[in-house]
């Protein structure tokens, strides 16, 4: 098959958007003279005017040969699917190999042979994803017309759309998933293969699963992506307890927060708001549901100790009748970012200063969820702005003593997003 080649002169992308240490990493491995281009998202992104979040890059070098050329800078990670992991610092760049052939089995388990650039395009997903960038002469390499679907804003499959789904059922909430950042249409054999494929999504990993759930609540298009989940009768294969809010009456307060997380995560695309915050803004709304039904509808005030058992109860419902399995720490986060907010917002009304409080590891991510409170109800505002000028100070009067403001921030990205220098006094 003969690609279709589109040169400078056809696309005008900026040669300055694209990340210099995956130019460098392409270099290298032409000078050990090994094929290698940019592909996938990061070659979408830049044509439909999007920033990148990551830059991947397949070459014809196998795994052991990429490990060779940058030694201490490289890790090699899998085993159903064998990839190079280059670093440069904090970064990370996705190296992979070029594959071959297609699993006929209907679950891929096995993605180890190794193949040419057309080989390996045409297993790839979606044609919007199957492009290569040279960025030596600056063109795109199309083997599978993802240069038109781009351009007629259409989401396909390459290949069938049935078998692809059956090989990797996970491939339908990624569909979804573009479909909610980019507005694109579905062509219609492929939003029929979905449907009739929805109940493979639980033959794929859980893991993998709670990821892809994970990137679309950082991806600033969740509000979108959530109603497409609801819809099409994916997210109640995976989290059924959730879909049943979604689907009542109280399902505008759930995106109504998800709206405002993606509004503050398109205007900070490289560091999204921690993956905690993101989960509260779908649990939120549940639990203030749950109070009102055992008792504000009778005009009783719960006690703390209350809300502290009926936010563990709604966790665990929640997340155990789930596919996916959180992690017990991001739990006990996320059950923290909860009820911290009736220590901030009680219902009595009265607040009390609470250096404590002011203190814990946490409370930042507490803080910041009420600031996405306050961008959803505006009479919480003073609120937010009250205990925003609380923990500053506290940093300040840290500062001033010598002392961190705050304990470092963990180590696992999973759980907290990397801090800015000035995070203790940046404005929330």
């Amino acid at each position: 098959m003969q690609p279709k080649i589109f040169h400078t002169n056809d696309h005008d992308i900026d040669p300055s958007f694209i990340d210099a240490d995956a130019i460098y990493v392409i270099k290298k491995l032409r000078e050990a003279g090994f094929i290698a281009y940019l592909v996938g998202g990061s070659v979408r992104d830049l044509l439909v005017k999007k920033t990148p979040k990551d830059f991947d890059i397949s070459t014809s070098a196998r795994p052991e040969q990429i490990k060779q050329i940058f030694q201490r800078n490289c890790l090699l990670i899998g085993r159903r699917f064998r990839l190079a992991h280059v670093r440069f610092g904090h970064k990370i760049l996705e190296v992979s190999t070029f594959r071959s052939g297609e699993n006929d089995s209907d679950l891929i388990v096995q993605d180890n042979s190794w193949g040419s650039p057309e080989e390996d395009v045409l297993r790839r997903d979606f044609t919007i994803n199957g492009l290569y960038y040279d960025p030596e002469n600056h063109s795109i390499i199309d083997y599978v017309g993802g240069w038109d679907d781009i351009h007629k804003h259409t989401l396909r499959t390459i290949g069938e759309p049935s078998m692809r789904f059956k090989q990797d059922p996970v491939r339908m909430i990624r569909l979804l998933k573009f479909k909610a950042r980019f507005g694109f249409e579905v062509d219609p054999a492929t939003w029929h293969a979905l449907h009739k494929c929805q109940h493979e999504i639980v033959k794929s990993s859980p893991a993998r699963i709670l990821e892809e759930i994970f990137r679309m609540l950082e991806s600033g298009a969740s509000d979108a992506f959530f109603k497409l989940m609801t819809d099409s009768g994916l997210l109640e294969l995976l989290f059924p307890c959730l879909t049943f809010f979604l689907k009542g009456e109280s399902a505008k307060d759930t995106y109504s927060y998800l709206a405002q997380a993606d509004a503050i995560n398109r205007e900070n695309i490289k560091k999204p708001l921690d993956r905690t915050i993101l989960t509260a803004c779908l649990l939120f709304p549940m639990l203030e549901k749950e109070i009102h039904a055992k008792y504000l509808q009778y005009n009783q005030i719960p006690h703390f100790g209350d809300i502290l058992l009926l936010t563990g109860h709604l966790i665990k419902g929640v997340l155990t009748s789930s596919f996916s399995h959180f992690p017990r720490r991001l739990s006990m986060m996320i059950n923290f970012i909860l009820t911290t907010q009736f220590r901030m917002t009680p219902y009595s009304g009265k607040r009390h200063h609470r250096p404590k409080l002011l203190h814990n590891k946490e409370f930042e991510l507490a803080l910041k969820f009420l600031k996405i409170r306050s961008l959803v109800d505006q009479s919480l505002t003073d609120d937010y702005q009250w205990w925003l000028h609380q923990y500053q100070q506290v940093g300040r009067q840290s500062a001033h003593r010598g002392r961190h403001p705050h304990p470092p921030p963990h180590a696992d990205r999973e759980h907290r997003a990397p801090q800015n220098d000035d995070d203790d006094y940046v404005e929330l």
